[in-house]
């Protein structure tokens, strides 16, 4: 069947991945962006392959465009970390102070090193190689 491009077209009839993936690249279509995007586990609901495709498209569209904004996004997913760079991850954590310190994972030599030689990102956070403690 062939539905002509002024056909109306519901996401309501799509599953809840594929309209979450639809929303993404519609916000990151933007064309006045807002200059700050926060994203909490984009990872529920999506194909774990899916991911990352997901943290490419990311990727170009916080670094590929003039006025591109900056995007945030937290995660409890190794794949999804798998797609990121050292450089590109950040490690918050709630001291027992009651404040949080932020640290950039590429600041972890021991990581960078590891990654260097070809081993997945996320893997290491799974083997507590990110964690402080």
């Amino acid at each position: 069947m062939t539905v002509p491009l002024a056909t109306h077209f519901s996401l309501n009839r799509c599953r809840t991945a594929h309209s979450k993936v639809f929303a993404y690249l519609f916000l990151l279509e933007d064309p006045d962006p807002p200059p700050f995007i926060c994203i909490e586990e984009p990872e529920n609901g999506l194909y774990h392959k899916l991911l990352e495709v997901l943290a490419q498209e990311f990727r170009i569209h916080a670094t590929g465009k003039k006025n591109a904004p900056q995007i945030f996004v937290t995660t409890h997913q190794p794949y999804f970390v798998d797609a990121l760079a050292p450089k590109e991850v950040w490690i918050l954590e709630k001291g027992k102070d009651g404040y949080s310190t932020v640290r950039r994972v590429s600041e972890l030599e021991d990581v960078s090193n590891l990654v260097a030689e070809g081993l997945p990102l996320g893997g290491l956070w799974y083997s507590d190689y990110l964690d402080a403690r």
